[in-house]
This record gives structure tokens, sequence and C-alpha cells, in this order.
């Protein structure tokens, strides 16, 4: 199959396309020859320019999916197409200019710079001799760019924070200017805004250069906030394919990864804690306080009532974030701030 790169110096071109699977079952093969699927009938479709998110409670198999996508397993059966090219029936050296990977493993960078680690990704396309050249360094300045991380280019790698390293190991898969992009876990170890400015980076690539980016991941509420489509493997082995909005009204979400004590609520499209509820509390609190209120009571077991009709306590917010909480016995207390409005609605 021919294939056409173009390119320019400032900003390299980055091919469109799309990945599809056709009957593909996922597995293991063991030293008997036997085999063990653990996902099967698999028609998936991830399109150019927009970011799927792969979801699943542990040991769905998403790794072993995602691990069998960019050829590191091998199917048990059926096909997967990048760009309409079969993954079976494609040379190693022409896959590494059409698909980049980022797994969890831990990358030793050694001496390297992070340079010239995002330089890495350039091999695909140097030749037998690895050199660089003009395009190539160009092709590694706008991945570092396109990252943020270019101010870090001359940093040795190997002190980088993990926010940072995660961000220099997608600039290496972009430097590959590839097809695809498949990323396992890419935000695990992150805290908090890294993990949402990694997650929006991506979206926001696949978007502008056209990429089709498949990630891995366990941050559910950010991907279904972020994500243009979604994989959904349940308990079952079943996956579920679609917009974030359509796996959420359908039940999938919740049937996925509903427990004991967590309930996934499809209208805010978070979990809370699933409580028996001991007490209805009418609140006064003006509508920027009302819901951080409700959250802290349900902690305690107590929900708000939608009107102060059959409510068995009463809670009143007032400036400098104090509380008047009238209890069951009607009993006024007097509480300064969350801590001591939830110590105080616990013994009601």
């Amino acid at each position: 199959m021919t294939e056409t790169l173009t390119e320019t110096a400032a900003q390299p071109g980055i091919r469109t396309g799309g990945l599809e699977t056709e009957e593909l079952t996922v597995g293991y093969r063991t030293r008997s020859r036997s085999s063990r699927a653990v996902l099967s009938g698999l028609a998936l479709h991830a399109a150019p320019g927009e970011l799927t998110v792969l979801l699943g409670p542990n040991g769905a198999g998403k790794s072993t999916l995602l691990r069998t996508l960019c050829g590191l397993l091998p199917p048990l059966e059926g096909r997967i197409r990048i760009g309409g090219a079969d993954l079976a029936r494609t040379s190693p050296a022409a896959l590494a200019r059409r698909l980049a990977v980022v797994l969890t493993d831990r990358v030793d960078a050694g001496l390297l710079s992070v340079r010239e680690l995002a330089g890495l990704g350039r091999h695909p396309h140097t030749g037998f001799t690895g050199r660089l050249t003009a395009a190539d360094h160009a092709a590694v300045e706008w991945s570092l760019k396109a990252v943020g991380a270019d101010h870090l280019a001359d940093r040795p790698a190997a002190e980088l924070s993990d926010g940072e390293r995660q961000r220099v190991l997608t600039a290496r898969a972009l430097a590959q200017e590839p097809e695809v992009v498949l990323l396992d876990e890419p935000t695990a170890f992150l805290d908090v805004p890294s993990r949402v400015a990694l997650t929006v980076l991506l979206r926001d690539l696949a978007r502008d250069k056209g990429l089709t980016v498949v990630v891995s991941t366990h941050d559910l509420e950010l991907a279904l906030r972020v994500a243009d489509a979604v994989w959904l493997v349940d308990r079952t082995s079943r996956v579920h394919a679609g917009a974030p909005e359509d796996l959420i009204r359908g039940g999938a979400v919740a049937s996925a990864f509903d427990a004991d004590h967590l309930a996934f609520d499809p209208l805010t499209g978070t979990f809370g804690l699933r409580r028996a509820t001991r007490a209805a509390v009418a609140v006064d609190a003006p509508a920027d306080v009302l819901p951080l209120v409700e959250r802290a009571l349900a902690r305690e077991g107590l929900s708000v009532a939608d009107t102060g009709a059959g409510a068995d306590a009463r809670v009143s917010w007032t400036e400098g974030n104090r509380f008047t909480l009238v209890g069951p016995d009607a009993r006024t207390t007097e509480a300064h701030g969350f801590h001591e409005l939830t110590r105080t609605a616990r013994t009601w």
C-alpha cells in the first residue's frame, strides 16, 4: 500500500484515517496451544479527528484490547484496520509510520535530553543511519510545542516529573507523524490538574490534526466530559460504543460501575455515595452554596427536601459560612463551616 506523507518545516502534516475492528476476538494463547478469549465479536470504529476513550472496571480486558490493537498481542479472531489497511498485513516499518503507542511501562531515558527522547519518534522515517534531517528536527520541535513541552527541550529527561514525562512521551508519539495514537492510562499517577490538561490536550490534537486518538483510562468522570466517543467494557465482557451521553442515558455506565456504596448519577455525570436516607432536611442557602450543603449532608445519610413540608430538620446558611441547624428534636445549634455542620448532622 502506497503511503503519502506531506510536511512543512513549520508544522508537519499528520495523515488522516481511522481505526476499525471486524469480528475481533482478543485474549491469550497458552503453551498448550489453547486460547482464552477475553472480549469477542468486536466491531469498533475510532474516527479521525476524535478522542475515543476506553473505559471499564479493573480486569475487564481494556489493556488486552489496547495491546491487541497496537499489534503487541495477536488477535484470536477477526481483523484490525488502520486507514483501511489490514494490521496483520502491514509491515513493521509501515506500521511504525502509521501507529504510535504510549504504554504504562516506565521509560528509562538514560542520559537523553527531552529533545533527544522526543526525537526517537522520528526513527521510523530516518532510514538505516538514524540521522535526523532538518525536516526531522522540525517535526520534533513541533511535537514538543504541541504538547507544551518546548521549554523542557534541553532538560535531562530523567529529571522530569510524571506529568512532564507523559507530555514528552506524547510528543515522541506525535513526532512519528502517525495516523493513529493509542495510549494506555496516560494520566496514571498524575495530579488532577495534569490529568485534565493532558486529556484536553489529546482531544484538541485529535481535532486540530485529524488524528485518531484512543485512550484507556480510569478517569471516568473526566473522560465522559471530554471524550467524543466511548468504548465501555461492562462486567459481562460486552463492549458498548457511542457518545458519552448515549451510554449514560442507556444505563451502560451505571451498570458497569455502580457498587454497593457508589452510584452513578446520570443527570450530573458524577458518582455519589449510595447511603440509606435517615432524614430529610430543608435547606435555606444561595444557589452557589446549596450543592455543597447537599453533598455534605449526603455523606451523613441526609437528603435535601424539595420543599420545607415534611422535612425532619432544617439548615440555614448565612454569610461567613455559618449555619443554623434545627434538628429533628427541634433543638437549635450553630455551626461554623462545613466540618461543624456535618459533625452536628451526624448526631441526628
